[in-house]
């Protein structure tokens, strides 16, 4: 019986390729054959984070069944298909693989969530919109919705959440070297936080060893996440957002190495941010923001249980 496993995750890293790329494996896919002939696949998921999963069958006997159909996991095992025999007296012929990518397919989000600056309350940040490395550097096509915040700050400043999620993954291995001339570079520090609303934050540019977050905490508007870097000495220090939704599953080997189509599987969100000059803005690139926020902005997503913490 053949099992292939095809790892693909989109890379996360704002100055380098968007592309597919193998990673330590986010779902395993196992087939158990049960007394009565049928087959349960059955998955295993340690990562905390919603997964859309494809599963793909060839070569079928004794059974009738889509040969590729995907599901989106969130839990960490559980049951994805189950084959039933034709002639239940006889056992099922079949092979398969899978392949999945980190995210839930068009999730239905709102537009107009007003999200509070990746700073704290008081604080000064300057934005700017980050090019795509694939017009700039490699001659592709910027996609139309694309849409990626620099936040600049005078000095190293604390980077907070946006918004309520958890975190779904946690890169936090490079130090800053201040000393490089480069133009742009992969080596960032990052975190990725997925929302209620199926949508994922990317939060890129910390000083190593300054995230004190773990991979399946929930953090709140405002939750301390690092400390931003600087990949210069002329730089300022610095920190991006990118906020992103799965909208197609045309993923796998055939797009890596294609800035543009592996791009492509996510769409990109521009947010509205809570500020002190105006409860749901539009950042204009350049100019100076304050950070603010009201309880209604902070609470807005909490549980019950969660209100009722606050409150004592």
């Amino acid at each position: 019986m053949k099992n292939i496993l095809k790892l693909a995750a989109l890379s996360m890293l704002l100055f380098s390729n968007l592309t597919i790329q193998a990673q330590e494996a986010l779902v395993k896919v196992t087939a158990r054959r049960n007394t009565n002939n049928s087959v349960d696949f059955v998955y295993e998921k340690p990562d905390p984070g919603t997964v859309t999963l494809i599963l793909s069958f060839n070569d079928f006997t004794n059974t009738i069944a889509s040969q590729k159909k995907d599901f989106t996991i969130k839990s960490t095992s559980g049951n994805v298909t189950t084959l039933t025999p034709t002639n239940k007296e006889q056992g099922i012929g079949y092979s398969y693989s899978y392949s999945y990518i980190r995210g839930k397919l068009n999730p239905k989000y709102d537009t107009e969530f007003v999200y509070i600056l990746p700073c704290k309350k008081g604080s000064k940040v300057r934005p700017a919109e980050s090019t795509f490395v694939g017009a700039t550097f490699f001659g592709d096509t910027t996609p139309a919705d694309w849409k990626v915040y620099t936040f600049f700050t005078e000095t190293a400043d604390t980077v907070t959440a946006i918004r309520k999620g958890i975190v779904v993954d946690v890169k936090d291995k490079f130090e800053s070297d201040e000393n490089a001339n480069v133009e742009f570079s992969s080596k960032k520090n990052e975190l990725i936080v997925e929302h209620a609303d199926g949508t994922m934050a990317t939060y890129i540019g910390f000083k190593k060893g300054s995230i004190p977050v773990k991979v399946g905490q929930t953090v709140f508007p405002g939750t301390i996440l690092g400390v931003n870097s600087r990949s210069n000495v002329r730089s300022k220090f610095h920190s991006s957002i990118r906020i992103v939704y799965l909208k197609s599953l045309e993923f796998g080997r055939e797009t890596a190495g294609t800035l543009q189509k592996s791009n492509s599987v996510y769409g990109f969100v521009t947010p509205h941010f809570y500020t002190a000059e105006g409860a749901s803005v539009t950042l204009v690139p350049q100019q100076e923001y304050i950070g603010a926020s009201t309880p209604e902005i902070i609470q807005k997503e909490f549980t019950k249980k969660e209100l009722k913490s606050t409150v004592k």
